[in-house]
């Protein structure tokens, strides 16, 4: 990094980061101890930093050093302030979303949808929830704001979806069609398939400058590295491990790494984007499935579906640090964390239930009862001014 730039250039960066900041509500007065009761979160990098030479079209990176710098607690976008706080579970067998008041923790309503919904997915604009009907060929989209759902839009084997971070484009995760299929992001209209030879695409991550993303492909063990802009493959690994089934993907927040989670493998596979070289083995847990990322950037939390588990990764210590057991054991599966940074929210994917965790303590709050299979839920609103899709990737 250069420590030295002319005034005009400080003047211009600082800015461009006020600019953006000015897009989201201002977090209230020691909210980050108040939701997380530990120590403050990172500190956004000096305005003196290099610019990130971001995708274009995409919002400015808000600090080079943490790409989760707008997802501090209660910070909420005025698109999504006055939205009723609510958790959408998808029950892949049931063919139900189900809607939990996180106040009460009860179901207060069930959203008929399509065949096999796997995932609630925010909009890029975030004002929309896309479930992915994956036998249905559909995507339903559902009104955070009155709970309603709309017209089904057609999209064949919609497994997972995700957003290019300039809004342009939704990226549909065809699973067994081994495709991934760039969309309008708000007509959902077909824009441009790309084949793969990997089998079992379904989940992603992009770069802190969005010019690629990292996909795993869960039934040959595999990897892709992938163009944003050209919206092509560039690069493609075996995991080596035999047998491997690559799951959820997630970025440091510097930027620097993606953790792939592996429930074959039992853990987390650390990867540098950038080279695509070789990745390393973390081990933390049987069926390593879901990967969510602390309000304060500082730790990570990795649902072990195979042992009712969930382990705690410190990115600044670089390191596991706890291990939190649901009592009576369950199958934690996939999710997110409130707006306040408290609870960690998780199906049970083979329990018929969901799973609210107290994120300072790890003692579970409640075990909430709802469809068969609950899968990709979504807690929302989040903070954050813009969605990458999945149960919510925001920046």
């Amino acid at each position: 990094m250069q420590k030295h730039h002319t005034t005009i250039k400080r003047v211009l960066i600082a800015g461009a980061v006020l600019a953006a900041l000015a897009g989201c509500d201002s977090e209230p007065k020691g909210s980050a101890h108040e939701a997380l009761d530990t120590k403050a979160a990172v500190q956004p990098a000096p305005p003196t930093k290099k610019a990130v030479q971001g995708l274009p079209g995409m919002p400015p990176v808000l600090d080079p050093t943490d790409v989760y710098a707008a997802d501090r607690p209660n910070r909420l976008s005025p698109v999504v302030k006055d939205f009723p706080a609510r958790v959408y579970v998808p029950n892949t067998q049931s063919n139900t979303v189900s809607v939990i008041d996180p106040s009460t923790y009860r179901v207060i309503g069930t959203i008929p949808v399509g065949a096999l919904p796997q995932h609630v997915v925010p909009s890029w604009d975030m004002k929309t929830l896309w479930v992915n009907n994956d036998k249905g060929n559909t995507l339903t989209p559902i009104d955070p704001k009155t709970g309603k759902a709309g017209k089904p839009v057609s999209a064949h084997d919609p497994y997972n979806l995700y957003f290019t971070p300039n809004g342009k484009y939704a990226i549909v995760m065809a699973s067994l069609d081994r495709e991934l299929v760039f969309r309008d992001a708000h007509t959902m209209k077909r824009v441009k398939t790309v084949p793969v030879n990997c089998y079992g695409v379904n989940h992603a991550d992009f770069s802190l400058d969005g010019r690629y993303f990292i996909v795993s492909c869960e039934f040959s063990g595999e990897l892709l590295k992938l163009d944003t802009q050209n919206m092509k493959v560039v690069a493609q690994q075996k995991l080596p491990f035999h047998g491997s089934m690559p799951q959820d993907v997630k970025i440091s927040p510097d930027g620097k790494t993606f953790y792939i989670a592996d429930m074959m493998a039992n853990g987390v596979w650390a990867l540098d984007g950038d080279k695509f070289t070789k990745p390393t083995l973390l081990p933390t847990g049987k069926g390593a499935h879901g990967l969510y990322v602390s309000r304060d950037s500082r730790e990570m939390y990795i649902s072990n579906r195979g042992e009712g588990t969930i382990s705690i990764f410190d990115f600044t210590q670089n390191r596991l640090t706890k291990k939190w057991y649901l009592p009576q054991g369950g199958s934690p599966d996939m999710g997110g964390v409130s707006a306040d940074g408290k609870v960690l929210w998780l199906s049970g994917r083979y329990n018929s239930e969901v799973y609210a965790i107290d994120t300072r303590t790890g003692v579970q709050l409640a075990r909430i009862p709802v469809g068969d299979g609950p899968h990709g839920l979504a807690v929302y609103p989040q903070p954050g001014r813009y969605s990458l899709g999945h149960t919510g990737i925001f920046r």
